[in-house]
C-alpha cells in the first residue's frame, strides 16, 4: 500500500488520481473533512470520480506521532507532499514545526515500519545559491546558509536534511525540487495567487526569472522515480524559466485583461517591503512582501532541468500552451 501525505493539496490530489488510475492501493492523510471537496473536484477534472471512493482516507497530522504510527501500518511506499507554505517571517516557528519536524516524523516512521522507499516533495527554494558570476542552479549548487533566504526556504532545506538522515540510516529516498507549480483545483492557493493578482488589476511587473512546471509533470516524474531503482538522488522539476513579466502578460492576455504596466525596479521593491513590514507591525496583519521576496523578484538565475530529463528521458510540456488552457478554469 502507498501512503500520500498532503493528499488534499495540489500535488497530493493529482498524485492520488494517477496512482489509482494505475491500480495502486492508496492510503491518504487528511486533517479536515472540508478539504476533501477540492480533491473531489480534481477527480472530476480527470473524469475519474469513481476512483475517489477507493481512497483509504486517514485523519492524521504529520506533527502528531501517535496518529502517524496508526497510519503507517501496512505501508510499503510513501510520497511526502505535505507542507506549510508561507513567506511571512512571523510564521517561522510553524514552518519549522510542520516542514522540518513533520518531515523528521515521516522519516522516523518510514524507518520504524520498514518502508521500502520515500519520495519527498521539496522545492527549488531549498536548492543552492549561485555565485555572483553564475546564473544556473543545479542539484549540485552549494547551499550557502549565510545568504538571504526566506523562512519557507530555510524550513524546506531543514526538511531535506531529515530526509538525507533517513538515507544515511538505510532508507531509500528520492527528493524532487519543483518550481512554482501550476495545476487545476486550487484557485485560492499557491501559483493561482499570480492569476488572482492579474484579475484584481495588479499593475506591477519585474523582469526577474522564476522556474515553473505543470503539476501533471511533477507527479509523472515522482511516479517514475519511485518505480525505478534510483536512490539517494534529488531532481529539479522545472519546465521553463520565464520572466515574471512574460507570465503576467500571458495571464492578462488569456483573460482579456489589462497587462501590468509599471516596472517595479529594485528601489521601488526595497521601499515596498519596508512599508509591508511597517503595516504588518501596526495593523498586526500577515506579511505578504518581504526583503527575500523583493530580492527574488529580480533574480536572473535559472534552474537546470537536464538531470531529470536525462535520467528518465523525460520531456516537460510547453508551459505557454498549458497555461492558456488552464487559466480560464481557475
Amino acid at each position: 500500500m502507498i501512503l500520500v501525505t498532503g493528499a488534499t493539496g495540489l500535488v497530493g490530489s493529482h498524485l492520488i488520481v494517477k496512482l489509482l488510475q494505475e491500480n495502486e492501493e492508496v492510503k491518504a492523510i487528511y486533517r479536515e473533512e472540508k478539504s476533501l471537496s477540492a480533491v473531489k473536484n480534481v477527480f472530476q477534472y480527470y473524469n475519474s470520480e469513481s476512483l475517489f471512493e477507493k481512497i483509504n482516507w486517514i485523519k492524521a497530522d504529520i506533527t502528531d506521532i501517535p496518529s502517524l504510527e496508526k497510519t503507517f501500518e501496512g505501508i510499503k511506499k510513501v510520497y511526502h507532499c505535505a507542507a506549510f507554505i508561507s513567506f511571512d517571517p512571523n510564521d517561522k516557528e510553524k514552518l519549522m514545526k510542520i516542514n522540518a519536524e513533520g518531515t523528521a516524523n515521516i522519516v522516523n516512521c518510514c524507518l520504524d515500519f520498514k518502508v521500502e522507499k520515500l519520495c519527498y516533495v521539496s522545492s527549488v527554494a531549498a536548492l543552492g545559491d549561485p555565485t555572483d558570476k553564475q546564473h544556473i542552479i543545479t542539484e549540485e549548487t552549494e547551499y550557502n546558509p549565510e545568504r538571504l533566504h526566506n523562512e519557507y526556504a530555510i524550513s524546506k532545506y531543514a526538511a531535506e536534511m531529515e530526509v538525507w538522515r533517513g538515507f544515511q540510516e538505510g532508507l531509500k529516498v528520492v527528493i524532487v525540487n519543483p518550481g512554482v507549480i501550476f495545476g487545476f483545483g486550487f484557485p485560492n492557493n499557491g501559483s493561482s495567487a499570480v492569476i488572482k493578482a492579474i484579475k484584481k488589476g495588479n499593475p506591477f511587473y519585474t523582469k526577474g526569472k522564476f522556474g515553473i512546471v505543470a503539476v501533471e509533470d511533477v507527479v509523472n516524474c515522482m511516479s517514475q522515480l519511485m518505480k525505478s531503482n534510483i536512490n539517494g538522488e534529488r531532481f529539479t522539476l522545472v519546465a521553463e524559466n520565464p520572466t515574471f513579466e512574460k507570465i503576467l502578460n500571458l495571464i492578462a492576455n488569456t483573460l482579456n485583461l489589462k497587462k501590468p504596466f509599471i516596472y517595479a525596479n529594485r528601489s521601488f521593491l526595497s521601499f515596498a517591503w519596508r512599508i509591508d513590514w511597517f503595516l504588518s507591525l501596526i495593523l498586526r496583519k500577515k506579511r505578504v512582501f518581504t526583503k527575500a521576496t523583493a530580492k527574488s523578484a529580480h533574480s536572473i538565475a535559472e534552474f537546470d532541468n537536464s538531470k531529470i530529463k536525462e535520467t528518465l528521458n523525460f520531456e516537460f510540456r510547453a508551459m505557454e500552451d498549458y497555461l492558456k488552457k488552464l487559466i480560464p478554469l481557475l
